[in-house]
């Protein structure tokens, strides 16, 4: 699963999801993409099985391309401890998604088998998505 080698601070406070995302709103590598249409979180076993299900459809033709990594880690504290303490350790990492974001592209293929791929990913995820194509608007 995907995770950061490295990171800053082993704790992050929870933030806010507001707003679109300006930047990763375009297909930039293939010729189909999964954008996302509401602001989450998607945990980095979301994305591994969204991977495998793209994956194991396409047959190895064609070409993926994940565009989101989950670098924000979510800490939680053990059942039945009391308050106080400190923060929790990270239990597992996110990555914050906000409405427009591409989160997977496809390129090489057709588009019958990218758009039964990427409904497949679809499942797999926690927000609402569509599959766009290069040129043209939905």
């Amino acid at each position: 699963m995907l995770s950061p080698k490295r990171v800053k601070y082993r704790r992050v406070q929870k933030g806010r999801m507001r707003g679109k995302a300006y930047r990763g709103s375009d297909l930039n590598f293939g010729d189909f993409g999964l954008q996302a249409l509401e602001c989450g979180r998607v945990t980095a076993r979301q994305i591994e099985a969204s991977r495998v299900a793209i994956a194991r459809h396409a047959k190895k033709i064609g070409k993926m391309f994940i565009r989101i990594f989950p670098d924000k880690p979510v800490s939680r504290k053990p059942a039945e401890t009391r308050m106080g303490g400190g923060k929790g350790a990270p239990e597992y990492w996110v990555a914050v998604v906000r409405p427009g974001a591409i989160l997977f592209e496809m390129e090489g293929v057709t588009p019958d088998v990218a758009k039964q791929a990427l409904t497949l990913a679809s499942h797999k995820l926690s927000v609402k998505t569509k599959i766009v194509q290069r040129g043209v608007t939905l």
